[in-house]
């Protein structure tokens, strides 16, 4: 810091020379006016002789320019080394205008001197035009020295200290998912890619609804995974928008596969587009643990509040019951009979008959115990109450069209088998998201248990507004998958909704086992967890103080946030934070982004414009052309009622003829 003597010294140098700009300005008016001076009589010899003397060693008048120009030179000088208080409402524009005003009033006036008027009149006018315009040069010379130049509200939001340097290298192989980019740094716009080279280490992509995960994220999912040849699964809740595109870029880039795969539709609302498959298909269940994988997944999905209460007496109990029941048909006859559709008709049978024929059969004793406590001990009103848990939930579902869809055999669900790989799509509908969810959250249970296992084909699974499907086994999936190629993408809105739909516990393996992460606009914890994931960056900070006499300016360094909950609060459309992993021998030095996702709608609208529906699957026309869809599906309904009357009606025969098993039947 300079000392008060330096200062004082300073103030010396810089009066002295603005004194002398002034004696400059004084002598060039004496100069140019002498006729006047003489005629009033206010010469003065000895001025006048130093005066010529400086004329003729140095040239100094010898236009009226020179003068004005050192003038003004040493008038800088002296504004230049100028301290006073600093003042926030001095501007650029300001000084500016004062400086123009200045230079037209001191260095435009040489004509007044040409003018036809009387010595004193010119004298007068140059004198008042060098003066004015000197007193506004001065003034915007002082003026300069008190602007306050700090960038502080250049970047009122931070922008730049809050943007960074991201990937810019495309990393393609044989599995990535390669996003094309647009971000912003040091004032630059630059382009780049997010690069997921291992999608097998699962992907989740959240935003509220309109933020463009699905148009920027994951519709480029199902397409590049379906150009590198993976086999795969689509929960499409919306049906058919993710449908249609995995259908179309399957017809158009089918050449990617060694072996040609299947295109399948599960539609419950339109059977003429559905194929029809037995979820619980009895040569895929090897054991009773299976039928109650399935049973858990069904009640479950069609009793969201009980994915809270697992354990509770009155959860378990039905679940163990359709689990039985399950099985029971599994056994029965070599699965004959083993399809969703008969468990609940057999369900909705008399308690009586189900628990007589449940068990005559020894491998369900354990599974049974509780129901056959109160069975045995005259506990009528427990069981009947544990019964209906079962029952009126699975009522919802009965459906001529579900009925349908879910007793054929059209296809397996091991959709990556490497002889017979799949492409396979199953819809909902929100308008009934409470039916079909549990019917589609068994396909899911099923498809979990059959593709995770080694040899098989690469395989995705992609499943948008997960929240609206309770999928088993997620957690597991997403935690061992990786080993056996399965590829898990999971679109949701935020950790709220996953934590809603599947209980804190299984949010938290869900949230803390994802590698990649996309994320659009999300607000409250969602956006804070994210923030936190990302980490902190280097921020520069700046700060102004003002006193009497100067301003100083501070600058320090911290630690902050990288994207901070504010700023994925309010993400535009298409603009994503998150966060990518890698391989060995594939390092991403730049793992987290910033960044719009250029997604070429011209592009896209082209294609949508060419993209054919998804074909009509089975005709229901008879031999004359007439339409018997409702016929067709109203008899198989019919013929699955009559196949558990007959179960019933046999199985009740055989125990009461059988001695061992006749004490079963209660007395009415």
């Amino acid at each position: 810091m300079q000392s008060e003597d330096d200062l004082r010294g300073l103030a010396k140098v810089m009066d002295f020379m603005r004194a002398i700009s002034i004696m400059l300005v004084l002598v060039h008016i004496y100069w140019y006016c002498h006729a006047y001076f003489v005629s009033m009589n206010y010469t003065v010899s000895v001025v006048d002789k130093i005066l010529l003397n400086f004329q003729d060693n140095t040239g100094l008048f010898n236009h009226t320019i020179i003068t004005k120009l050192f003038a003004v030179l040493f008038l800088a000088l002296s504004c230049l080394g100028t301290k006073g208080v600093k003042n926030q409402k001095v501007t650029w524009g300001k000084i500016t205008a004062f400086l123009v005003l200045g230079v037209l009033f001191f260095f435009i006036n040489w004509w007044i001197l040409d003018l036809m008027l009387s010595l004193s009149s010119k004298a007068i006018l140059y004198t008042f035009s060098m003066s004015i315009g000197y007193l506004f040069l001065l003034l915007s010379g002082v003026w300069i020295s008190r602007l306050i130049k700090i960038n502080l509200m250049d970047d009122v939001f931070n922008i730049e200290n809050e943007s960074f340097m991201q990937e810019m290298q495309l990393m393609d192989n044989e599995y990535s998912v390669n996003l094309p980019t647009s971000f912003w740094y040091r004032k630059k716009q630059y382009n780049g890619w997010i690069n997921v080279v291992n999608p097998f280490r699962a992907t989740i992509v959240l935003g509220t609804p309109g933020s463009g995960k699905s148009y920027a994220v994951i519709n480029n999912y199902i397409k590049q995974q379906i150009e590198k040849g993976f086999s795969m699964y689509i929960y499409d809740y919306k049906f058919p928008d993710l449908s249609e595109i995995a259908y179309n870029h399957l017809m158009n880039h089918s050449y990617a596969y060694k072996v040609k795969p299947t295109f399948y539709v599960i539609n419950f609302d339109d059977p003429r587009k559905s194929h029809r498959c037995n979820p619980i298909n009895p040569s895929f269940m090897t054991d009773i643990s299976d039928a109650y994988e399935s049973a858990y997944t069904i009640m479950l999905n069609l009793n969201r509040s009980w994915i809270q209460k697992q354990g509770d007496f009155f959860v378990e109990s039905p679940i163990i019951l359709l689990a039985a029941i399950i099985w029971f048909l599994k056994i029965y006859e070599n699965g004959k009979f083993c399809t969703f559709p008969h468990a609940i008709e057999f369900l909705n049978k008399k308690y009586a008959d189900t628990f007589t024929i449940l068990t005559s059969y020894p491998e369900l004793e354990n599974y049974l115990s509780p129901f056959m406590d109160a069975w045995e001990g005259g506990a009528q009103d427990q069981l009947q109450g544990q019964i209906a848990s079962a029952k009126i939930p699975l009522s919802r579902m009965i459906s001529p069209a579900l009925y349908w869809v879910m007793t054929g055999d059209d296809f397996t669900l091991d959709i990556n088998n490497p002889d017979e790989p799949k492409v396979l799509v199953v819809g909902n509908n929100p308008d009934r998201q409470n039916i079909y969810s549990a019917a589609l959250g068994l396909y899911n249970s099923r498809i979990v248990r059959l593709i995770n296992k080694k040899g098989n084909l690469k395989s995705s699974v992609i499943i948008d507004e997960l929240p609206t499907i309770y999928f088993r086994g997620l957690d597991n999936l997403i935690a061992t998958a990786r080993s056996n190629r399965v590829a898990v993408c999971l679109g949701f809105q935020d950790y709220s909704q996953l934590t809603r739909d599947y209980g804190d516990k299984e949010s938290k393996v869900i949230q803390n086992t994802v590698g990649n992460i996309f994320s659009g606009q999300v607000v409250g914890e969602t956006a804070k967890a994210l923030s936190e994931r990302f980490g902190k960056i280097l921020q520069k900070r700046q700060s102004m103080t003002i006193n009497r006499q100067d301003k100083s300016t501070s600058i320090s360094t911290q630690l902050d946030n990288l994207i901070p909950a504010s700023k994925i609060a309010n993400l535009s459309q298409g603009m994503f934070v998150g966060a990518v992993t890698d391989n060995f021998e594939e390092r991403i030095d730049q793992k987290i982004f910033h960044a719009q996702i250029v997604v070429d709608n011209d592009r896209v609208k082209r294609e949508t414009s060419r993209y054919e529906p998804i074909p009509e699957i089975i005709n229901f026309s008879d031999a004359d052309g007439k339409d018997i869809m409702k016929e067709q599906i109203q008899l198989n309904y019919d013929r699955i009622k009559q196949d558990i009357r007959d179960i019933v009606s046999s199985e009740m025969e055989r125990i009461e003829n059988d001695p061992e098993l006749a004490h079963l039947i209660k007395e009415k």
